[in-house]
């Protein structure tokens, strides 16, 4: 685990989900899904470990994962609460991590209240069905539900008694699904809803294309649905209606670091902003990451065109993410780096947090 974590909207990462070489610890695995992993900055970071490897399927048969059981227990030793995001080098949801696996990942979760964990994946349908699948051993046999947690794991007198007494869904553990364009926010958030959660939220980075969050198209027997995922349900309602009563607690967003970044158009960001305020939900807006607008042709440059080209340091960027002169809302996106573009939107910080009921 690192004691420390640049990511900007936790405290600490957590890591056991490990791969080794000749026995020894060599750096993590993933398997990259969607745009929002072609730039993947955990992959970037594997060549520090001694032996680096691509993200990529065809290397899963050549790779050996691990679960490392004493960095699975590290949250333990750690009394001061924190936020802890899981699995910051890989997805703990991929099909390289058993059931087993995640087990005792909740286990010490579960073991750990004075903690905030944050599990966050692109493999929404696996996270629903997993939690699903606790959830429905919680009500149904809760005999059965303990034997899961309690598998391979040494627990003491005072870690069952803590078992015993937990609740459910883990009133400590907040679910989210990375989304980078309204396609992925169709196929994944749905399945969010759907997972037994305190806290649902999204990551949103990086965005390369605007997302509607008020109009999520939701499969169904007649075709598709639009979904708020914003939008307050009552439960029994819901119920009545067959409509899902939960919806997204928390909203992150930014743009793309790292020397190969895309640029993320200004008014995505302004729309999460917008929405997320008018549902009263948090917004965390992360970073712009390398580029900043230099010349909004709407506002500052009737005759831009004629005076800028892109290059390296400058490229054309419209609302629907295309990068050519035309379109709606161009701005002229200069590249500058993450430290320097900030996170000042429209010069106000956002970095909203969820509020949690302590009941």
């Amino acid at each position: 685990m690192a004691s420390k974590s640049l990511i900007e909207w936790t405290d600490a990462t957590w890591n056991p989900i490990r791969r080794k070489v000749n026995g020894k610890f060599a750096g993590h695995f993933c398997v990259k899904v969607s745009e929002g992993c072609t730039n993947c900055y955990a992959e970037r970071m594997q060549p520090r470990f001694g032996h680096p490897i691509r993200y990529a399927a065809q290397e899963q048969k050549n790779v050996d994962i691990y679960l490392d059981e004493k960095e699975l227990l590290a949250p333990l030793r750690w009394k001061k609460p924190r936020m802890i995001f899981v699995g910051s080098m890989t997805d703990i949801f991929g099909d390289w991590v058993s059931d087993e696996w995640l087990d005792k990942l909740y286990a010490v979760m579960a073991l750990c209240p004075q903690h905030t964990f944050q599990v966050l994946t692109k493999r929404s349908e696996r996270m629903r069905e997993y939690t699903k699948q606790l959830n429905d051993c919680w009500y149904d046999n809760e005999d059965d539900f303990h034997d899961r947690f309690n598998r391979g794991m040494l627990w003491n007198e005072v870690s069952i008694n803590a078992l015993d007494d937990m609740a459910w869904p883990l009133p400590n553990v907040w679910h989210g699904v990375s989304v980078e364009d309204q396609p992925t926010a169709d196929l994944r958030i749905p399945d969010l809803l759907g997972t037994p959660s305190t806290i649902r939220f999204i990551s949103a980075e990086p965005l390369l294309a605007g997302v509607d969050l008020n109009n999520i198209s939701v499969p169904d027997a007649k075709g598709q649905y639009q979904l708020d995922a914003l939008e307050y349900i009552d439960p029994e309602i819901a119920k009545g209606e067959g409509w899902n009563p939960n919806r997204i607690d928390w909203v992150i967003a930014g743009g793309e670091s790292g020397p190969k970044a895309r640029p993320s158009h200004p008014d995505w960001f302004r729309a999460f902003r917008d929405q997320c305020a008018a549902a009263n939900v948090p917004f965390f807006f992360k970073q712009w990451g390398e580029w900043v607008t230099y010349i909004d042709r709407d506002v500052d440059d009737p005759d831009w065109q004629q005076n800028y080209t892109e290059s390296k340091t400058f490229r054309h960027l419209n609302l629907a993410g295309g990068c050519g002169f035309h379109g709606e809302r161009v701005h002229h996106m200069q590249r500058i780096g993450k430290k320097a573009a900030g996170n000042l939107l429209d010069g106000v910080k956002h970095e909203a947090l969820p509020e949690v009921s302590d009941v």
